[in-house]
This record gives C-alpha cells, structure tokens and sequence, in this order.
C-alpha cells in the first residue's frame, strides 16, 4: 500500500491543524505505532511539505504495510534540526483496539461533553483509527476541544 493521495485530515483537525501547525491524528497513529516520539517544537521545524508527507502515510494497523513511515522521519528530523526522535515501546494491547467495551477515557471525555458515550455496539463498529483517535483525544483527564467534534463527525455521537 502507498501513501495516499493528499494528507490524511478528518473535518475536525482542519481549522485545529492550522495548517499543519499542530501534529495530525494520522501522524500520531504513525508516531504511536512505531513507538516514536517527537515534540511540537520538532514537528514545527520540518518544512510544510514534510509535513503534507507524514499525514500521507497509511493509517492501516499492520505496521507492515508502510514501514518507510519511521525512515522518512528520522530523514526528516537529521535534514532539518539535527535530532532524531525519542523511542518508546507501542503498548501491546491499547484499549481503542478493544471492540467489546469503550474505553474510560472516551465515557470520562463524553460526560465532560454532555454527550452519551458510544455504545459497546456502536464504539465496535468504528473503523480502528477512529477509535484510536477517540481515545487519543480522551487521555487527559480534562475537556478537549476536538473531542465533540470528532464524535459528531465519526457518528458517535448519540
């Protein structure tokens, strides 16, 4: 599988993105996956188009599929700030992979939202990186912005 076509944005991260400013929930994925780490400093000292490029690559689970994701970064970082990412281990069984109940964090997120958390059926029915995201946006104990857009926009939202 290639990289697609244009960046990978959902409707919710084009205006909080701004312009690729702040790091995509695609290149989180990525970054997440291969157990990589850069800070926002470091993601804001790669040119726009390097940017564009990262928010390409396949959001797919099989880390298999597009292994240049983590060559291209390191490439990246050495040619434009002269560091290279932190590593960590991907934690083996994240709870957004789990189809059989929602995660704490998004119920938690939801009710700081006024919002119904997704049901079990309906968080199972969410294509992977959708829950990835749900529960990326859902880590920290306090309300986040994109949150409510995010459900709204994947139709979980009830």
């Amino acid at each position: 599988m290639g990289l697609n076509e244009a960046p990978l944005l959902f409707n919710f991260e084009v205006e909080s993105s701004e312009n690729f400013t702040y790091i995509p929930m695609s290149v989180r994925f990525n970054l997440d996956r291969f157990g990589l780490r850069i800070s926002l400093d470091q993601w804001q000292s790669l040119p726009l188009e390097d940017r564009k490029l990262l928010a390409r690559f396949p959001v797919d689970e099989d880390a298999q599929i597009e292994p240049n994701f983590d060559h291209a970064l390191f490439e990246m970082l050495r040619t434009h700030a002269n560091v290279e990412p932190d590593w960590f281990t991907p934690e083996e069984s994240p709870a957004w992979r789990r189809t059989d109940s929602v995660p704490d964090g998004v119920t938690r997120q939801a009710e700081l939202a006024g919002l119904a958390s997704p049901s079990v059926d309906r968080w199972a029915e969410l294509e992977p990186f959708k829950r990835y995201v749900l529960a990326k946006l859902s880590r920290k104990p306090e309300a986040n912005h994109d949150f409510i857009p995010a459900m709204k926009e994947f139709g979980a939202a009830e």
